[in-house]
């Protein structure tokens, strides 16, 4: 599967849903060639179609050979709810000014698939955006209309340029906010690149408040694995600038990688371990990487869960 610098311009992004379809598809392709086989993404067997009844399933391929009607019928419906929670805050523009790779970018193109898988399990699906507060926050439902609503909402944070510099981000205060505003039991899907004043253990209070309304969470750690982790920076004096508070300082990479290096290490480390003790998956999401990678820990949580 292709990485997203290499799947489309960032000017093709105002088709989310085609591009979402596109990556979805390939990676089922890909899926059930695997030992991955199995995650109820296809339906199971053909009936004949009742008069009456919603014409929602009719294999309409199916018909055009046979010139009868036959409802496809799934292997597993659910009726599973699952919000996405996107981090719209400035750090997650980087690399600033490389939009068809930004994390920002990375995160809304993994919704809108995340998104088409949804639906195509007959799972609702519902979208929450933050930053220092709620930006967004839909219900779950898994209309057509609905869906097209979401797309359009992605769409916007990356054409409207409504995402600017020196907007921070207050992770908790959204997560605990959610748990509040969610009624029924969801999966709840976050993109963040944690980056913030935040400790971990305050980001996990807010995770424990949704654990204890009894939510499943997933956290997808986005960062870009060579500059962010390995911090492969040319070895010359190089101006560093926070998107989020827009301090800036001016130094060489090479004497400061081991010190970086090692404090976050030691962050991302200690907020994967508090995760793991409380049932929470940890997800670290390389935007350079594969959208598979994504996907992939997606179904093997809602696999888990049935």
């Amino acid at each position: 599967m292709k990485q997203l610098s290499d799947l489309i311009p960032y000017k093709d992004f105002d088709n989310l849903e085609l591009l979402a379809k596109q990556i979805v598809e390939g990676f089922l392709i890909g899926l059930h060639r695997s030992p991955y086989h199995g995650f109820s993404v296809e339906f199971a067997e053909h009936r004949l179609y009742n008069k009456g009844e919603s014409t929602k399933h009719i294999d309409w391929k199916l018909y055009a050979r046979s010139d009868k009607m036959f409802v496809k019928q799934f292997e597993e419906e659910t009726n599973m709810r699952a919000h996405i929670v996107i981090d719209t805050s400035s750090s997650m523009l980087f690399p600033y000014q490389q939009k068809n790779q930004s994390k920002l970018s990375f995160s809304v193109l993994c919704a809108a698939a995340l998104i088409h898988l949804l639906r195509k399990q007959r799972d609702a699906v519902g979208l929450c955006t933050f930053t220092d507060e709620i930006e967004i926050l839909t219900t779950a439902k898994l209309s057509l209309p609905h869906a097209q609503l979401l797309y359009s909402h992605l769409n916007n944070l990356l054409q409207s340029g409504e995402i600017e510099k020196n907007r921070d981000t207050k992770i908790s205060e959204a997560l605990h906010h959610l748990a509040e505003s969610l009624h029924k039991r969801s999966m709840v899907i976050v993109f963040s690149d944690f980056m913030g004043e935040e400790t971990p253990r305050e980001i996990l209070e807010a995770l424990q408040h949704l654990r204890f309304n009894k939510h499943e969470v997933i956290l997808f750690s986005v960062r870009d694995k060579e500059l962010e982790v390995d911090f492969k920076f040319k070895n010359r004096p190089t101006q560093f600038i926070d998107l989020e508070s827009g301090s800036s300082i001016k130094m060489n990479p090479s004497e400061i990688r081991s010190i970086y290096q090692k404090n976050q290490d030691a962050y991302y480390q200690e907020l994967e371990l508090l995760c793991g003790q409380y049932s929470i998956d940890y997800v670290d999401a390389d935007i350079q990487g594969e959208f598979k990678n994504v996907l992939q820990a997606y179904l093997l949580k809602r696999k888990n869960l049935m």
